[in-house]
């Protein structure tokens, strides 16, 4: 019901059905449609959302994750599939496939269904996860860039922009819990003992949510108290949305330079050096609000995001000045 109600899915932007891979429960739909897996799937990504979301009834449900079966995770979107293949490719793995994933990374792979950065290709509005050359927010831009892909044209500015969604999964990727094999579900489903059984908790949410949350999540590794821990995850939020407030202000001031120089007729290849800049500062400040964490999944990375931002627009107030300095995004290519 989120997305049947909201404008983008009504008359005045024709959503693609292929938003129905997150905000429903998939299979249920591919049988409404018939056919093969592929042609459904196809048929469901091109059709408008307002008539695709008929097929289906129900939100997220066990069998998007789990085999009903054996109830053993399970991926069933073909997007994730196609785009850890690629990732795969690029760092030198041929021929990968998920039976090889173990099932600690699968505890992070079903949530990577989802929570990720992506766009629709082409006509056919294909659900495209773009991670040929990586998972970085470098890595991103580089791809849109290299196949140029845009999704609007600021009406203020006319510099071609990207949107970004929601990039939790690759944010993650570069932080420090990635790296010692903390999953999505360690924080947001921690086990709990229902009898003699261990099960995930499925009331996903923050683990900061109470006390309780907090001893099932992060004291699990962390020697501290519920309020140590919770004022150490509230710092780094706290420095992240700080920097974050200034990022935003050089853009602002960016954008209005940028109309301020369309008016006063300045150089036109100024303007144009000045939204790329635009371009990627905007991308990259989008890239790190859309991610959901506030900065706790990966600081010091989601912290240089935030810098290159702030840097990029003033290298574009430069650009309108006539100071060419070329458009780069390689300053973020960090390890974790």
């Amino acid at each position: 019901d989120d997305q049947r109600l909201v404008k983008r899915t009504q008359a005045q932007f024709k959503q693609p059905g292929a938003c129905l891979n997150c905000h429903a429960s998939v299979p249920e739909g591919l049988n409404a449609i018939g056919g093969d897996p592929a042609t459904a799937w196809a048929t469901m990504y091109k059709t408008p959302y307002a008539e695709a979301t008929q097929w289906t009834k129900h939100p997220v449900t066990c069998i998007d994750c789990h085999d009903p079966k054996t109830m053993a995770l399970q991926i069933t979107r073909p997007a994730f599939l196609a785009g850890m293949k690629e990732l795969k490719e690029g760092q030198g793995i041929k021929d990968w496939d998920i039976s090889k994933a173990t099932n600690n990374e699968m505890r992070a792979f079903v949530c990577a269904q989802c929570h990720v950065e992506y766009y629709f290709a082409g006509d056919a509005k294909t659900l495209t996860f773009p991670w040929d050359k990586g998972l970085t927010v470098t890595n991103a831009m580089d791809y849109y860039d290299e196949i140029g892909f845009t999704d609007f044209t600021n009406t203020l500015t006319s510099a071609k922009l990207l949107k970004a969604q929601h990039p939790d999964f690759e944010t993650w990727s570069q932080g420090i819990h990635a790296e010692n094999g903390v999953t999505c579900a360690d924080c947001h489903m921690p086990y709990k003992r229902e009898g003699a059984v261990k099960v995930s908790d499925h009331q996903v949410g923050s683990p900061l949510r109470n006390e309780a949350q907090i001893n099932a999540t992060c004291l699990t590794c962390h020697h501290e108290t519920e309020a140590a821990m919770k004022e150490r995850v509230e710092t780094i939020q706290g420095r992240w949305q700080s920097a974050q407030n200034i990022s935003f202000d050089a853009l602002d001031q960016l954008i209005r330079d940028i109309v301020a120089a369309k008016q006063a007729n300045v150089n036109p290849q100024w303007i144009a050096d000045a939204q790329q800049w635009q371009r990627k500062a905007q991308y990259f400040q989008d890239y790190t609000v859309s991610e959901n964490s506030k900065g706790f999944h990966a600081p010091q990375y989601s912290l240089t995001i935030i810098n290159e931002v702030t840097d990029a627009s003033r290298r574009g107030q430069l650009a309108l000045k006539g100071i060419a300095l070329p458009v780069t995004t390689d300053a973020t290519k960090l390890t974790p």
